[in-house]
């Protein structure tokens, strides 16, 4: 059974920075989110002010009638993912509040608040518990790259962004589950928080990862996914970006992730990293599929991140993208993503 839960984003629910609390809207396995606490957006349904789909999620100004009305809960989830994963200030009163309540908190941050006396002592003394699931493991809990990834024998697809924050995690898991509803049996390699807490089996959390590391925690995750799951494909969820200067990534997937295929997630209307001008502009399409022809990867789909878009211009955009690079072209929240389906069902049969 899932376990009752709350999610915390305090007036960034309609922000990029609430990215974790986007991704517990719209599924986990591992939580039964009852409600977010966020006093600026207090709404009746947190999936309706999202996307337009409604969850039976309310939004609720306060934890005190979060509380009545969901008595159950168990758990606080840290619902923000910031700049530097440092906790918003305007955070501390509530998860006090819920400590003193013996509600135990789910952090992903990297400010670890395992670290504040004052909260561990609230913990203890209401037996409650602090869960950083960002902080580092031990060296001796890792693994390093051994080759043996050489021997899967099954597609390694890699979801990778031209920037951070476009969805790359909700195309993986959406293409997942289209894929095992069809009948497919596609699995997940999580390389985030947000795909912890969303219950994935399979995956590691790439920015708490000792950088000797991150090759062998990866490959060790998607052969624990080959060998006990038997899969037809296996997706890896991106990070950032190739080239984004504040944190690029993604050669990991492609040399020790040996993902030969690509599918990128786009935002047509976002022309600098992150939004900042003097970080740079992003590259096109075509230049980051040269970059990914040369490690011997293949661009096999392209998903549309359609912020700031009409749906007249997301759709040309799609057909733009379609008739440019001659792949499919995915608008996940306006469509779905089943269109990638038959590209999927070709690798299989190869």
């Amino acid at each position: 059974m899932k376990t009752p839960a709350l999610v915390l984003t305090q007036g960034y629910y309609m922000t990029d920075n609430a990215k974790t609390a986007h991704g517990l809207v719209r599924g986990t396995d591992r939580f039964e989110i009852k409600a977010l606490i966020d006093h600026q957006h207090a709404t009746a349904d947190a999936g309706e002010l999202l996307d337009g789909r409604k969850r039976n999620i309310p939004i609720l100004s306060q934890l005190e009638e979060a509380l009545e009305i969901f008595p159950e809960v168990q758990y606080l989830i840290i619902g923000v993912a910031t700049v530097g994963g440092v906790l918003p200030d305007e955070m501390l009163p509530i998860i006090e509040e819920a400590l003193g309540k013996g509600i135990s908190i789910v952090n992903g941050l990297h400010d670890y608040l395992n670290d504040r006396e004052q909260l561990r002592k609230l913990a203890f003394e209401h037996g409650a518990e602090l869960l950083d699931i960002r902080r580092p493991k031990k060296p001796t809990d890792l693994h390093f790259w051994t080759g043996e990834i050489f021997k899967v024998d099954v597609p390694i697809i890699a979801v990778m962004g031209m920037d951070c924050a476009l969805g790359k995690r909700t195309t993986c898991r959406m293409i997942m589950e289209a894929g095992q509803k069809a009948g497919i049996n596609i699995q997940m390699i999580y390389t985030g928080q947000t795909g912890w807490l969303q219950g994935g089996k399979y995956g590691f959390i790439l920015d708490s990862t000792l950088n000797d590391f991150v090759s062998g925690e990866l490959e060790h995750a998607i052969l624990s996914c080959w060998k006990e799951s038997n899969p037809d494909i296996i997706l890896i969820e991106g990070q950032s970006a190739l080239r984004n200067p504040s944190g690029p990534c993604g050669l990991e997937f492609l040399i020790s992730g040996m993902a030969k295929q690509v599918i990128l997630v786009h935002a047509p209307k976002r022309k600098y990293y992150e939004d900042e001008v003097h970080w740079g502009e992003i590259p096109t399409l075509a230049s980051e599929k040269e970059i990914l022809e040369k490690f011997d990867s293949n661009l096999i789909g392209l998903a549309l991140n359609t912020h700031d878009c009409t749906e007249s211009e997301a759709r040309n955009f799609q057909q733009q993208y379609k008739e440019e690079l001659e792949i499919p072209v995915l608008l996940p929240i306006i469509e779905g993503v089943e269109d990638i389906l038959p590209t999927l069902k070709q690798l299989i049969a190869r």
